[in-house]
């Protein structure tokens, strides 16, 4: 069964058969909201919006190991995140999609691990490669049969948030090598490696980056809303040719 995390923009899944809706409890506390349930062509799915259903939840509170937990638990057995991002590398132009292959973490004070000190001997996780390659394929290749264009390798910056990033720090993680920014990749990554649950990202550039493109003095958040609504239209249309392979 596929889970698949929504981001900004990905609250519903339009092209998602429901059958039915259920909360769950962790013990890691409340997931963004009830699991929604249902059939993308003949693959079964599992949707959760990571920002709540009405998008109240901020990208420093999203209760990333109740969300990862919960899918774990109904039977998921491999992630898609979908999540909005900034470009920072010239070709990574708004309304572009992107499959990352690596990420840097900047996030602080966030629950970052299921490990808690008191339930048996650390286990340190491989995160070497933090996306599963066989699911990465999986996207990119439905993107081919959809005639969908997505770019195939990029280094995700997570950063903090809410707040969206200073030309100085947009500087800074172009030069650590990094090519998109977001707020959510992590600790989401490494929880679902630690569940040993195979996970990649499908990633949307709303806006350029700060200092970037039409962002050089400012984000032009007038736009982000239809880039987003064109943008996800084209995911869903991939996760369906995804689930019907």
């Amino acid at each position: 069964m596929l889970g698949i995390i929504g981001g900004s923009g990905l609250t519903q899944l339009a092209n998602l058969d429901v059958s039915h809706r259920e909360v769950v409890r962790t013990p890691y506390g409340e997931p963004s909201g009830p699991l929604t349930f249902g059939r993308i062509g003949c693959q079964k799915v599992v949707f959760v919006a990571r920002h709540g259903y009405g998008h109240t939840i901020p990208p420093h509170l999203v209760n990333y190991r109740a969300n990862l937990h919960a899918l774990h638990n109904v039977g998921v057995r491999r992630i898609v995140s979908v999540a909005s991002v900034g470009g920072i590398r010239g070709d990574l132009r708004p309304g572009a999609l992107v499959v990352p292959h690596q990420i840097i973490d900047y996030t602080w004070g966030r629950e970052m691990s299921f490990q808690s000190g008191t339930d048996g001997p650390v286990v340190h996780i491989d995160f070497t490669e933090p996306y599963d390659a066989a699911l990465r394929r999986q996207i990119l290749a439905a993107a081919g049969r959809a005639g969908e264009s997505v770019h195939d390798g990029a280094v995700y910056a997570a950063t903090q948030g809410p707040r969206l990033e200073s030309a100085a720090e947009i500087n800074r993680l172009e030069s650590d090598g990094t090519d998109i920014v977001g707020m959510t990749g992590m600790p989401e990554a490494a929880l679902a490696r630690e569940l040993e649950l195979p996970y990649a990202a499908l990633c949307v550039v709303a806006n350029w980056a700060a200092g970037r493109g039409d962002s050089v003095t400012g984000i032009q958040f007038e736009n982000l809303e239809a880039v987003l609504h064109e943008a996800m239209g084209r995911v869903r249309t991939i996760l369906e040719g995804m689930c019907t392979s």
